[in-house]
């Protein structure tokens, strides 16, 4: 077995979690004096790449302290059950309006499935393994652990979903930030830097809760932004600038369909796609449309998904 991973220096270490290929969804393994942290999970297919980045590092499940997804989604918490399976001295934590799906995932599947469907979501996720309620912590924006002497402390970040929250580590002055800081590819290249954009998947996207979560993770000054999807970026006025740019462009086509009743996320796709191809040009980004758009079409098909599901809420 290949895995990738990336040392991101301070004790951090970035794992593909091969969420469908790589390059799509990271774990953060953090360290300090041999306890171990692992922010998010990736799914059960992400398990053993975890195992052996920790065995590179002459590290084992044993010395899993915390395991902390920063929200429920499937690609961030999928693999949560079988991790505090086989991670026997780690405790769970997690946002207080996402523990019960962890300890009886039934309606998550069931969500999950009704976005995917059926043979889709086992492929992507396989059986989700409940988690006993004794080893859950639940994380409000005000709560701060230790791994050792090293502070982690939450920041409850809604506007993706209501159970999201985000990690900041003092040490390396950097927010695990899972999607509230949105989507960058490093296989997308431009001249201006990386292509950051929201992402707005279902169920509960709400963009004045998601800028406002922006500006509170912008406020402790972080000099590093570890995304889930996928690595580590700064965050720069520019970068701000353009995923807050993305939030209210996405609103705004949505808004503007909302009388349209036939196809609407068909053509809400259509629209945010050429509006982040249209950015990708102004950014002097060299790689063909075509290229471009096969890296974000994935993103585009669940961000429309969203967007049409907020329209019915608006």
């Amino acid at each position: 077995m290949k895995i990738t991973t990336q040392d991101l220096g301070h004790g951090i270490t970035l794992v593909d979690a091969e969420y469908g290929q790589s390059g799509v969804a990271a774990v953060y393994l953090i360290e300090q004096d041999n306890e171990v942290a692992i922010i998010e999970t990736g799914t059960n297919h992400s398990v053993p790449y975890i195992k052996e980045a920790l065995e590179a590092k002459n590290l084992s499940f044993d010395n899993v302290r915390y395991i902390i997804p920063t929200h429920v989604h499937l690609d961030h918490a999928g693999g949560a059950g079988e991790l505090m399976h086989q991670c026997s001295n780690a405790q769970l934590i997690v946002h207080p309006f996402g523990a019960r799906h962890l300890i009886d995932p039934s309606k998550l599947e069931a969500g999950t499935i009704a976005v995917y469907g059926e043979e889709k979501f086992r492929k992507l996720y396989g059986k989700i393994r409940p988690i006993d309620a004794n080893r859950v912590i639940e994380a409000d924006g005000l709560f701060k652990i230790k791994l050792n002497k090293r502070q982690l402390k939450f920041f409850d970040t809604p506007g993706h979903a209501r159970h999201h929250f985000c990690v900041y580590d003092k040490q390396s002055a950097g927010i695990f930030t899972g999607d509230t800081f949105g989507v960058s590819y490093p296989q997308i290249t431009t001249e201006q830097g990386p292509l950051v954009f929201a992402t707005t998947t279902p169920v509960q996207f709400d963009p004045g809760s998601l800028l406002q979560s922006i500006d509170c993770l912008i406020s402790v000054e972080p000099e590093v932004m570890y995304l889930t999807h996928f690595g580590a970026i700064t965050p720069t006025a520019d970068v701000v600038k353009q995923l807050k740019r993305s939030i209210r462009r996405f609103s705004n086509i949505a808004l503007n369909l909302q009388k349209k009743p036939e196809n609407r996320v068909m053509v809400i796709e259509e629209q945010i796609t050429d509006f982040l191809l249209e950015v990708l040009k102004e950014m002097g980004c060299h790689q063909s449309s075509e290229y471009c758009e096969s890296v974000i079409r994935a993103d585009m098909h669940l961000n429309a998904k969203g967007l049409d599901f907020w329209l019915n809420k608006v």
